[in-house]
C-alpha cells in the first residue's frame, strides 16, 4: 500500500474552465509538472487520484492546477477546500528538505521511547506542531528550539524533550 502525505488544500476555483488554486506547504515554488496525480482522501485511508492536465505557478505557496474531468467552475468548487495529498515518491521529490513539511514520516523520540510517527505538520509563527498517533489518539507536539534536541535525517528520527504533563493529556 502506498503512503500518502498531506501537502495542502484546494483553496479556491479559478476562472471558468475548472482550474483550482492549490495552497501547498512544500517550501518552494513548484509546478507539479512531473507529477501524474494528486490525491484526495474520500474516506479514511481511501485516496482518490485526480490526474493533472496542466499547471502554472502562482507563488511560492500556490499553484494553479487544471485536473482531468474538472471542466467547470461549479465542478471545481466541489473540491474546495479539500485537503490534497501526494504519493510518497512524489512528496520526496517535490518537498524542500529544509521545509517543516519534510518532517512527515519522522518518529518523535523522547528518552529513547518512540512516541509515534509524524502524520501532520502545522506551521505556527514561533513553533511547529507535529501531529502523532499516541496511544491511538492524535496528539499535537510542539517543536521549537527549546524542545528539539537532535534531528537524525538518515534514520528519520526527531529527539525531543517535552513539557511535563503534555503526553498525559492524551493518555
Amino acid at each position: 500500500m502506498s503512503q500518502y502525505f498531506k501537502i495542502g488544500k484546494f483553496a479556491a476555483s479559478h476562472g471558468l474552465s475548472g482550474e483550482l488554486i492549490l495552497q501547498h506547504n512544500l517550501g518552494k515554488k513548484t509546478t507539479f509538472k512531473t507529477i501524474e496525480a494528486l490525491f484526495i482522501e474520500e474516506h479514511e485511508n481511501s485516496f482518490m487520484p485526480y490526474f493533472i492536465e496542466k499547471t502554472s505557478t502562482k507563488s511560492d505557496t500556490e499553484t494553479y492546477i487544471k485536473l482531468e474531468g474538472i471542466d467547470t467552475k461549479e465542478t471545481a468548487r466541489k473540491l474546495t477546500p479539500k485537503e490534497v495529498w501526494l504519493a510518497e515518491a512524489d512528496f520526496k521529490k517535490h518537498s524542500q528538505k529544509s521545509a517543516p513539511i519534510a518532517l512527515l514520516g519522522f518518529h518523535l523520540i523522547e528518552n529513547d521511547i518512540d512516541l509515534g510517527e509524524v502524520i501532520e505538520v502545522i506551521e505556527q509563527p514561533h513553533q511547529i506542531l507535529c501531529t502523532i498517533l499516541y496511544k491511538n489518539k492524535e496528539a499535537l507536539i510542539p517543536i521549537h528550539e527549546a524542545s528539539l534536541l537532535k534531528m537524525d535525517k538518515k534514520n528519520k528520527k526527531l529527539y525531543v524533550t517535552l513539557p511535563d504533563g503534555l503526553l498525559e493529556m492524551y493518555a
